[in-house]
């Protein structure tokens, strides 16, 4: 079987769903530490789940290693969008 590379530009505008199917948010652009990929900025479109977790979020930095797979669009953990559940700030 082939290894299938793709570009870190090539990336850049994919959408992004959890693994669970939910529409996260659109890939902004990665961090990289000594030549390696630690992290993804993921930008909040306002149909995200992000932005409707984080009212008023512009995005989110997502760890590498959440991500599941990379090809027409990205895939995270589903653990994401419930560890921000979890941190969302109760209304007064």
């Amino acid at each position: 079987m082939a290894l299938k590379l793709k570009n870190i530009t090539d990336t850049f505008g994919l959408k992004v769903f959890t693994d669970a199917g939910s529409y996260f948010g659109d890939v902004d652009e990665a961090i990289i530490q000594d030549n390696r990929v630690i992290g993804w900025r993921i930008k909040a479109a306002s149909s995200s789940n992000l932005s409707k977790i984080i009212k008023g979020a512009k995005g989110a930095i997502i760890q590498h290693n959440l991500v599941r797979a990379i090809d027409d669009i990205f895939i995270i953990s589903s653990i994401v969008s419930s560890q921000s559940e979890l941190e969302e700030p109760e209304q007064q």
